[in-house]
């Protein structure tokens, strides 16, 4: 068996290709996975109203469901286009929802997992943005707006992030905040550090350590890229 790690689908419409194609890699991951690992940003836009107002992403909050069911465990990590997950997830799914990262042991690895979005220290509006969006007051508002106000956000999330979905991966810094980033995991014990967020795929050593590595999983969204965990051996893959 095997853990799969995914991160930055970006789901938004049915007919795109990303889409699609996540439909069918969650089917074919049926009774050969033990966890799937979302490490945020599955979707485009999503905030865990008591019930779900996202009509758009009924097929694959199934394909979801019918992957829980067939044994396969979920564990998401919230990113910066989804936050308090809700109870479709905590109480349906019976997922594991982290609000940050996340230290567990996979495998006989202690593996760390963030979503990536707050590894800039220096970013400070964004990471008050970052509090705000994932604070008790929003999870409040979800209980007095109505839906379709979620579903504006959402759309003009959706047309921003379509826009702006391949500049992370020229953003040429991201590999040296992922190493400094990496670095302090390893030497609280971690030996496997994964992200998301910056749309890179890659891999890397640390320094001296070839047991210990680092993981970007570039985005599903424009490359379909994702990694495997099995027996111990981590690899990035391509889905076809």
């Amino acid at each position: 068996m095997r853990a799969i790690f995914i991160a930055d689908a970006h789901l938004q419409k049915q007919d795109e290709p990303c889409y699609r194609e996540m439909l069918r890699f969650l089917t074919g991951l049926q009774g050969t996975t033990d966890t799937l690992y979302i490490l945020g940003d599955f979707f485009e836009f999503w905030i865990g109203y008591p019930t779900n107002p996202f009509i758009h992403y009924l097929p694959v909050l199934e394909g979801l469901r019918q992957l829980n069911a067939s044994g396969t465990g979920i564990v998401y990590l919230e990113g910066n286009h989804d936050f308090h997950m809700g109870t479709f997830f905590t109480d349906t799914l019976q997922a594991s929802v982290y609000t940050d990262s996340a230290t567990l042991t996979i495998q006989g690895r202690q593996v760390h997992m963030c979503h990536g979005d707050q590894l800039n220290p220096n970013d400070i509006p964004y990471r008050l943005l970052r509090a705000f969006f994932h604070s008790r007051v929003t999870k409040w508002l979800t209980y007095v707006l109505p839906p379709w106000v979620a579903s504006a956000i959402a759309e003009r999330m959706g047309r921003k992030g379509r826009e702006n979905i391949h500049a992370k991966g020229n953003y040429t810094a991201c590999q040296q905040l992922l190493r400094t980033y990496a670095e302090r995991q390893f030497a609280a014990g971690a030996d496997l550090v994964i992200t998301g967020h910056f749309h890179q795929p890659f891999m890397k050593e640390a320094d001296g350590e070839p047991a210990r590595l680092m993981v970007s999983l570039g985005d599903w969204a424009t490359s379909l890229s994702y990694a495997e965990l099995a027996d111990g051996a981590i690899t990035l893959k391509t889905f076809t």
